[in-house]
């Protein structure tokens, strides 16, 4: 029986032009060949699987090759060739820094450097997981690599470029490796099928590929896992079933019953999918990624982002016809709220079932929005109809002129009209809120309101400190409503008459003046100046250092009082961790 060899082996590229997906470095690293242009060191970083060792194994051939091509390719016949592929080249040095990561190994490694070459001119020296090495290692290892012998060439190669420190990344060649993209492992997955005489769906292997994440390694791994279930037939179902990946059938489903507000529909087909074991998360995480693919396809110049099979990208255009573009907004929006909270939520299933009720309502709300702003065409149509609706400046007219005592005749019925609150069109001021807040508390109406309305207001009074301690009362009785400390700031503040026409109000600190100041003064102006004939009215506030003992408003002063003079609830308050409230 002839031993199985796996596909991420047997089909190993052993060209450059046979690497996937890093075309750039390919093309650099030949061009590096072809002008005998050599750096003492490379290092090749990126995610697992994408060629970082095989570009290193395939360079350190190259340029040991006796009969170099004519675009810079080994010719696989000359002896340093075929010491390679076979596996006993002593001109090629394979080290993993993973298990050889100490000091003393990297010292072996420095006395190995100094030996030449026996065939070709070039000693290399490929050292893997580079950034497994010990700190002292990589020390040890420093004055070599930036001072190697002519026929030593380094390539290291990493996952995780940012463990390596920067003395060795400043003597270095770095070149960063992408993840395939879906379509080229999809190729390359079709290549090797038709290699091995198996017949594959261009779905399943885009599932494959899709499930590598941009590993190509990891492709092969999983098309071998496949093909060990399957036999000589590779079928989309087989790989969603084999892999536990969620069908995009559910998806589509969902969407569809989401845009008709079929709540059912999407309740069954969700219990559908977590019975077959699939996870909650997941499947919202999906959900979430099904609508940016019908986004993306909203837009020619997008379209290209979707990676899909021609059958899956015909289904996402005709789906995404019947989808609004707020629509997608908003159901991503709810889908992503939903996968960020999934995993505080208590019961899971019910907030992911919230989640598409919310999903279910979107494309009804919307509905109802567009209908109110949808003009009425049978107005349009028939402009001499016996009921019309007025407009706003009709509404405002009308207004007016009954508070003129003239008559505007209308044929609309009392009961058929609605009250229109006309717009605002002027820009926002601080201004007119504060005249707003004062005429609200000083209980002044609007100048149109009072013409239509007229209402009795009492005659004003002559400024004198009688009727000005009359008034002042009246205040204190008013601002009752705005809580304790407010109240009993006001019952402190001694009022001076010092003129005329004005008043000086005398405050215990500093505090208390600036709450006078910015909340209270034009409340009491425009009080005040309601009830007296006054042109202008000038508030002067003021605050009085006095010599008798400071009075204490806050509950930290009362506190620090209360101290002060009794010492021992001090102690009391921290033996029984007690809080100032």
């Amino acid at each position: 029986m002839e031993n199985f060899i796996v596909s991420a082996r047997k089909y190993r590229p052993a060209s450059f032009d046979m690497v996937i997906g890093q075309d750039s470095i390919t093309h650099t690293l030949k061009s590096a060949i072809r002008n005998n242009h050599l750096a003492q060191a490379y290092l090749f970083c990126g995610p697992r699987g994408v060629g970082k060792t095989t570009c290193a194994r395939i360079f350190a051939k190259t340029i040991n090759c006796i009969n170099l091509g004519s675009n810079a390719e080994a010719c696989n016949e000359c002896e340093s060739c075929h010491s390679f592929n076979t596996m006993r080249s002593f001109n090629i040095h394979e080290l993993d820094a993973a298990s050889n990561n100490k000091v003393e190994d990297i010292r072996s490694l420095n006395d190995q450097v100094r030996i030449p070459p026996q065939i070709g001119k070039y000693s290399i020296y490929i050292i893997d997981e580079v950034h497994m090495l010990s700190a002292s290692a990589f020390n040890a290892f420093l004055k070599t690599l930036e001072e190697p012998p002519a026929h030593a060439i380094f390539i290291l190669a990493t996952t995780e470029k940012h463990k390596i420190i920067p003395t060795i990344l400043s003597r270095c060649q770095i070149f960063d490796f992408n993840r395939i993209r879906i379509e080229d492992i999809v190729r390359r997955l079709s290549f090797v099928a038709a290699s091995e005489g198996i017949t594959a769906e261009e779905e399943a292997l885009h599932v494959i590929a899709q499930k590598a994440d941009g590993a190509m390694r990891d492709a092969l791994s999983i098309f071998d896992q496949i093909v060990s279930l399957s036999g000589k037939t590779i079928k989309y179902t087989d790989v969603i079933e084999n892999l536990n990946v969620l069908d995009y059938e559910y998806y589509f489903k969902i969407v569809d019953a989401a845009l008709t507000g079929d709540v059912s529909t999407v309740f069954m087909t969700f219990n559908e999918v977590l019975e077959k074991g699939f996870d909650g998360h997941n499947f919202i995480s999906g959900l979430n990624s099904h609508f940016r693919d019908l986004l993306v396809c909203k837009d020619e110049s997008t379209l290209i982002l979707l990676e899909a099979t021609p059958s899956v990208r015909q289904r996402f255009l005709q789906q995404t016809v019947k989808c609004r573009v707020d629509f997608i907004f908003r159901a991503l929006e709810t889908g992503s709220n939903c996968e960020l909270s999934y995993k505080s939520s208590k019961n899971q299933r019910l907030h992911v079932e919230l989640s598409l009720i919310r999903l279910c309502r979107l494309s009804g709300d919307m509905a109802e929005s567009v209908e109110k702003k949808k003009p009425d065409l049978n107005q349009v149509e028939n402009p001499e109809s016996e009921i019309t609706l007025p407009s706003k400046s009709e509404v405002i007219r009308h207004d007016a002129a009954t508070s003129n005592n003239n008559v505007i005749k209308t044929d609309i019925a009392p009961h058929k009209l609605e009250p229109v609150i006309p717009k605002i069109t002027k820009s926002f001021s601080i201004k007119d809120a504060i005249a707003e807040d004062t005429d609200s508390f000083t209980g002044k109406r609007d100048k149109d309101e009072v013409t239509a309305h007229p209402v009795h207001t009492e005659p004003k009074t002559e400024f004198t400190p009688a009727t000005f301690d009359h008034a002042w009362k009246e205040f204190l009785v008013k601002i009752n409503g705005e809580g304790t400390r407010i109240v009993s700031m006001f019952k402190s503040i001694i009022p001076e008459i010092a003129g005329d026409e004005k008043i000086k109000i005398h405050l215990s600190n500093a505090d208390q003046k600036d709450t006078f100041v910015l909340q209270y003064k034009h409340m009491l102006k425009a009080f005040l100046e309601s009830k007296f004939d006054v042109n202008d009215l000038d508030i002067e506030s003021a605050v009085d250092i006095a010599t008798h003992e400071e009075i204490l408003y806050t509950d930290e002063q009362k506190c620090n009082y209360l101290f002060g003079k009794y010492p021992a609830l001090k102690d009391i308050k921290k033996v029984f961790n007690l809080d100032i409230s």
